[in-house]
């Protein structure tokens, strides 16, 4: 088959990486300008990079809007376009365009966690799996047919890091298989169930903010959703900000109000969280490594001197 792509980043190369070596014909690639989004300049292997070293034509566009781009797509007369990480909207007369119209590759296992991020807020909300899903594109986000959908375990400590490495891995062979079954008529197409569709907006600085009133596996969990190379989960100390890169859950359950640094366990500082903290019956959010803004490393039990203050969400 004739292939045409739009993706991004390392997800829109791995998907691309795959299609050159399917033995079915790549030509055009679209793919967005280099950004300096901060989970943007994450996983940013480049598509566009990728196509030049193997003569497809590419074209940079923020959005697929223009006459130029539609002609394009017209002349290069693809039999399927394959999408993966294409961040804008693509409108019907581009994904209807071709005779298969186009296989969209999403990171989660729909139709949970449909959007963006899926991973990060998969491992925040403590989902047992997280997968890949390759399905028809519609004018829904994320919402058409399933041909394929592959999923992997998540661990009690994996991280965000961990999980991008273990699904990025299934993109070329669902692509491949994919188009295998497509291109030979024995693609099976399911529906999603929509009543258990859920939608997920970008992540920003504001959602890394701690707040303490969550409960301590919360926070547990988004720390480790938070895992370099990604923007840290942060607080405030004394007014400073400071990213907490390590943490788990204290053995012991802690009392009093959120946000208190209170008692040395183990290798960690424990801070009091959960909106009923005052109970007494909730586990504190173990606090072992943190980092500051100038970029130093601390020890938990180095950097908290003194125990009885509090962090805060804000300054």
């Amino acid at each position: 088959m004739r292939v045409a792509m739009f993706g991004y980043q390392t997800w829109g190369h791995r998907t691309l990486r795959a299609l050159l070596d399917s033995g079915h014909e790549v030509v055009l690639v679209v793919t967005h300008p280099a950004s300096d989004h901060a989970y943007e300049r994450i996983w940013d292997d480049s598509v566009a990079e990728l196509a030049a070293k193997h003569d497809v034509p590419v074209l940079l566009r923020q959005r697929p809007d223009d006459d130029e781009l539609l002609a394009a797509l017209r002349d290069a007369a693809p039999d399927i376009i394959v999408a993966n990480n294409w961040r804008t909207w693509l409108p019907p007369e581009i994904f209807d365009l071709p005779p298969h119209g186009t296989l969209n590759v999403h990171d989660s296992l729909l139709p949970a966690y449909a959007g963006f991020s899926p991973l990060i807020w998969a491992l925040i909300n403590g989902e047992p799996e997280v997968g890949v899903t390759a399905h028809r594109m519609d004018a829904e986000l994320d919402a058409g047919d399933i041909v394929l959908q592959r999923a992997v375990p998540v661990g009690p400590d994996d991280t965000a890091t961990d999980l991008f490495h273990r699904t990025v891995d299934l993109i070329e062979p669902i692509v491949r298989e994919s188009l295998d079954l497509i291109a030979s008529g024995r693609a099976r197409w399911v529906k999603q169930d929509r009543s258990r569709a859920s939608f997920f907006h970008k992540r920003s600085v504001e959602d890394s903010r701690i707040d303490w009133n969550w409960a301590a596996e919360d926070l547990e969990r988004l720390v480790r959703a938070q895992s370099d190379p990604y923007p840290n989960a942060f607080t405030y100390h004394r007014g400073q900000r400071i990213r907490v890169v390590s943490a788990a859950l204290s053995r012991a359950h802690y009392g009093g109000t959120p946000g208190r640094v209170f008692i040395r366990e183990g290798d960690g500082v424990v801070v009091v969280a959960g909106a009923d903290a005052r109970s007494g019956r909730r586990h504190g959010l173990l606090v072992r490594r943190v980092r500051t803004d100038d970029g130093a490393e601390h020890a938990a039990t180095d950097y908290f001197r003194a125990m009885g203050d509090y962090l805060t969400a804000h300054p």
